[in-house]
């Protein structure tokens, strides 16, 4: 039998539930930001199809989306078209600390919105996003 001391428990209760805390209030303080400039309540469905609509690029990316990186299923790894590297989920169910930070968040939107869609993502479109990524 292992013995867990107060202090261990403490730590991994911190570890695994503080994350999942973390991610919802900086989801919800977008979200709210998102709403302030003009954007409705944001919906999972169209998120969804957002993810999954093809773009037309430049070759050899001729043919974009979201899941051409990330992949359909948010919960399972994805891999940069152009360099290869893995990208780690970005469900927080399975990757808690994937959308912790509103900073990195918005970088990853202008970036990837930039790239997959043309131009940088609407209020909206970020919050439509944002609600289908936290039902993951």
């Amino acid at each position: 039998m292992i013995k867990i001391k107060p202090y261990m428990a403490v730590s991994i209760f911190s570890l695994i539930v503080l994350p999942v805390f973390a991610a919802e209030n900086t989801i919800d303080n977008l979200l709210q930001e998102y709403q302030a400039a003009g954007a409705a309540q944001g919906n999972a469905q169209r998120g969804e199809v957002l993810w999954n609509k093809t773009f037309n690029g430049n070759k050899p990316y001729a043919q974009r989306s979201c899941k051409t990186c990330h992949s359909s299923n948010v919960k399972n790894h994805g891999k940069h078209i152009r360099t290869g590297k893995t990208i780690k989920p970005l469900a927080p169910s399975v990757n808690p600390t994937s959308l912790v930070k509103s900073k990195n968040i918005e970088k990853w939107f202008k970036r990837n919105c930039k790239w997959t869609i043309g131009k940088e993502c609407s209020a909206q479109q970020k919050a439509d996003i944002l609600i289908f990524l936290k039902q993951q």
